[in-house]
């Protein structure tokens, strides 16, 4: 027969001491649970101290613990890092390469054309401005685009003078006063520049009304404009000089193309007034030309 499972201390004192403590030590620990919890409860700094040493303690455990997952994870990273980055770092490469040949072309085309005016006669530096002033108003909300200048004829302002701002051309003097100018904005309707593409594709720059810039082709055909295409001043007519940027091309159109403006007078503080290319170049007016000047002048 097999022995019960419930067995008694029977007449041990060993026994039962050993029962007697063990619950009364289980007593003691649920009362001291119940104190140290109540006192938590009530003060939560009471054990912050002893927090502190139980922190202090596992700290090193903690730093390398920390350390080796840092470790791991650089580990890995680097891994992956050399097989997805391979490609990449190679392609930048050889874009590197590439550009460090486009720019000793352009050094080479940059001195070309340095010779070329110097063989023409043509100034080589940057064209002195007039004055530098400040768009003090503008009339971004109206059919026609005006703006107001903060200088005049006292500052050697003159009608006609083109204006630009760092970041590309603005529009042209259109009236003048002492103190003041007023300005026909690029954006005006009225307003009609000769731009170009870096490749030679030419057009014409009307004033769309609403702060944009109708591009209408020169030569008809396909369309060669794309987004994203920047249209400089060429130089023809003699009022702007080259190379002034002007806009960007942003929709196609059936003959040319829309475009944003670069230099938006909401964003263009100040500005600089130059005089007309024809002019920085020494070639004289003809409105100012003198009557008897020409083989059948009257002597």
């Amino acid at each position: 027969m097999a022995p019960p499972n419930n067995r008694r201390t029977g007449f041990s004192k060993r026994a039962q001491y050993n029962a007697f403590y063990a619950y009364l030590a289980g007593f003691v620990g649920v009362v001291l649970g119940c104190v140290v919890l109540l006192t938590s409860l009530s003060d939560h700094s009471a054990f912050s101290g002893l927090r502190g040493l139980a922190s202090d303690a596992v700290a090193p455990v903690g730093r390398a613990a920390a350390t080796g997952r840092d470790e791991g994870s650089s580990f890995f990273s680097a891994i992956g890092g050399f097989f997805t980055s391979g490609a990449r770092n190679a392609r930048l490469q050889k874009e590197t390469e590439i550009a460090r040949v486009k720019l000793a072309e352009a050094e080479d085309l940059r001195a070309e054309n340095a010779r070329l005016k110097a063989l023409m006669g043509l100034p080589v530096g940057d064209i002195q401005p007039v004055a530098k002033a400040r768009l003090i108003a503008s009339t971004p909300s109206s059919t026609r685009r005006f703006a107001t200048l903060s200088v005049g004829r006292a500052a050697g302002v003159d009608v006609g003078m083109p204006v630009r701002s760092p970041l590309g051309l603005v529009g042209r003097v259109l009236e003048v006063s002492s103190g003041s100018s007023r300005l026909l904005l690029i954006t005006d309707s009225e307003s009609m520049v000769p731009v170009r593409r870096a490749d030679g594709v030419d057009a014409f720059a009307q004033g769309n009304g609403d702060g944009r810039l109708h591009l209408r082709l020169i030569n008809l055909g396909p369309n060669p404009l794309r987004p994203g295409d920047v249209m400089l001043t060429s130089g023809s007519g003699g009022l702007y000089r080259p190379g002034i940027a002007v806009a960007v091309v942003t929709e196609l159109t059936r003959d040319g193309a829309f475009a944003r403006v670069l230099s938006d007078p909401s964003s263009s503080e100040f500005v600089v007034v130059e005089r007309p290319f024809a002019v920085s170049l020494g070639v004289p007016d003809p409105d100012q030309a003198p009557a008897s000047s020409g083989p059948l002048a009257k002597h």
